[in-house]
């Protein structure tokens, strides 16, 4: 099979289409908010859109109004939802690299500051009280990684300097570069031996809802979880009584439901640190977006399969003959 022509690339607003230019020879880059037609381009003529940062609301009827439509390029490394809006054979590319580094940060920076008091400092200097106590620290815990993935790889490159005992677990167990990981089946089990659960698995049929009630019971009294992957992976209601009633500390990049309602109890917890899915979001995100998107339209314009396809659509015959 040929592949794909793709003439026409969307973006969502025009400092991205400025920051993409010069324009590899033969694509075309259009504006397209999805709130309104295209601006530089024909709606009949899109072959592929690149969809906002962060967006949380249901593009289905825009996506699918795109009769030429084959490709669609998130800037998020989680797709979920988006081959469903974007219809039957059209292909999916993530944004996966482009925010390993600050999430792994996110991860990171959430365990220093529960299990070094930083946020009950903070809480303390609202209130002008000098408090000195002896908190956990990072160096020396059992940290049980939940994901292996490429920003589960940053996030133990980072342990690695602070001299944790690391516990990986993926969807199977297996062995790797690293060592061992463990299959999800022996998730319950490991919890009970751990002090830091961080969870950073993509969210999928197989995930949601991984970490249950059955997980977090097995954690021992003053566990702390971290989640920095996708709400719906934990259990919200079995989390918040853990957290509620003071067994266990939470630092929560992510929940289920985003954004947390002003009334829910988590937010009063002082065991809990709660940050607004923020975990890619830093200054070190534009130039790692651009620079996937030009590799991106390189490889369009040549013909070639896109970067971080994870869902074929007419790729899928290339890759099936190849």
């Amino acid at each position: 099979m040929t592949a794909p022509i793709i003439r026409t690339v969307t973006v969502p607003d025009r400092d991205l289409l400025e920051a993409l230019a010069p324009l590899p020879e033969g694509i075309n880059v259009a504006v397209w908010d999805f709130k309104s037609a295209p601006v530089g381009a024909n709606l009949e003529d899109v072959d592929a859109a690149v969809l906002p940062y962060m967006s949380r609301g249901d593009l289905s009827d825009q996506l699918q109004s795109a009769p030429s439509l084959k490709l669609v390029q998130t800037q998020s490394t989680g797709y979920e939802g988006v081959p469903e809006m974007a219809g039957d054979g059209v292909a999916v590319c993530s944004a996966a690299g482009v925010h390993a580094a600050a999430t792994a940060e996110m991860a990171v920076g959430l365990a220093i500051a529960s299990l070094r008091g930083i946020g009950v400092a903070m809480l303390n200097q609202r209130d002008g009280v000098w408090k000195p106590a002896r908190f956990p620290g990072l160096a020396d815990r059992k940290v049980l990684l939940l994901g292996v993935g490429g920003i589960g790889e940053e996030i133990a490159r980072r342990l690695d300097a602070f001299e944790v005992e690391l516990t990986r677990v993926g969807s199977t167990a297996r062995t790797d570069d690293r060592g061992r990981v463990h299959g999800s089946e022996e998730l319950v089990e490991l919890a009970a031996r751990h002090d830091v659960l961080i969870i950073i698995t993509p969210l999928s049929d197989s995930t949601r809802g991984l970490v249950g009630r059955k997980v977090l019971a097995a954690l021992p009294d003053g566990a702390l979880v971290i989640n920095v992957a996708r709400g719906p992976v934990v259990d919200s209601d079995a989390l918040t009584a853990e957290v509620v009633s003071g067994r266990l500390y939470a630092a929560v990049d992510v929940f289920d439901p985003e954004p947390i309602p002003a009334d829910h109890p988590l937010w009063a917890a002082e065991n809990a640190i709660i940050t607004p899915h923020n975990g890619g979001n830093t200054g070190a995100f534009w130039p790692r977006i651009v620079r996937l998107l030009r590799r991106q339209l390189d490889a369009l314009a040549a013909g070639r399969e896109p970067v971080n396809l994870v869902v074929p659509g007419p790729w899928e015959s290339d890759r099936t003959a190849g």
